[in-house]
């Protein structure tokens, strides 16, 4: 528990920062034509139709709309338990704030370590990205600027289960049916999210979506240390 008790799960989702591509300033869309150039494509959709399915996951294009965090703890008993809490709101910087609140208040910013699943290629550098562009002070446990490499403290799933090997991305998905994990894509995936949120107005089942992918997380993050998972009525989700 020594082990565990300064650890925060995270995990992030993000959708396109318009529904239309022709909402983007006019300098934006251009720079959006020239990164499609590079954009693997199909399906052959058409400018549109490719921010709409795309633009999500570049931080230059997408905004964050929830975000879900972990964090584990024992109780009298010795039982491990897990508590999710989220932040969701249609205005990102209010939900960054939120966010950075929780990282510099709510824990010992010394001992901290932040882990998600793929999060060194997109959570960590998304969350830092976007609160530049919303002119928020990035919190020091996401800050790597100027550290070296045995100073930064994040944890990845997906690194921890490469053991090294750099040749492909392993998906959460995948890792939970190996160690028989319960699934977070019970009711949406990823690809789904932009959808969901400009079609449906659906935050709150993405939000949801996000808190099941931080218990997948974790279970996984126990997995792969060789620790038992967190019994299912000990993990509590806190909106």
């Amino acid at each position: 528990m020594q082990n565990l008790k300064n650890i925060l799960i995270i995990d992030i989702e993000t959708a396109s920062i318009h529904e239309e591509f022709g909402s983007l300033p006019e300098r934006m869309q251009k720079q959006w034509e020239r990164k499609a150039q590079f954009i693997r494509n199909e399906d052959e959709l058409n400018t549109d139709e490719l921010f709409f399915d795309r633009a999500a996951i570049y931080a230059e294009f997408g905004k964050i709309i929830t975000i879900a965090a972990g964090i584990f703890h024992k109780d009298e008993t010795g039982d491990v338990h897990l508590r999710v809490k989220s932040f969701k709101n249609d205005n990102e910087e209010e939900l960054l704030k939120e966010f950075k609140q929780l990282l510099e208040t709510g824990f010992d910013s010394d001992r901290l370590r932040l882990c998600a699943h793929n999060g060194k290629e997109f959570d960590y550098p998304y969350i830092c990205r976007r609160m530049l562009v919303n002119g928020i002070k990035i919190p020091t446990v996401l800050d790597i600027r100027n550290r070296k490499p045995w100073e930064i403290l994040h944890l990845d799933t997906m690194e921890m289960w490469k053991f090294g090997d750099r040749k492909s991305f392993t998906s959460l998905e995948l890792l939970t049916a190996l160690f028989d994990i319960k699934s977070s894509k019970e009711d949406i995936d990823g690809s789904q999210v932009n959808e969901v949120y400009y079609k449906e107005s659906g935050l709150d089942r993405i939000s949801k979506y996000c808190q099941n992918d931080v218990v997948a997380t974790a279970q996984l993050f126990l997995r792969l240390n060789e620790m038992p998972l967190v019994a299912e009525e000990n993990i509590t989700i806190l909106d």
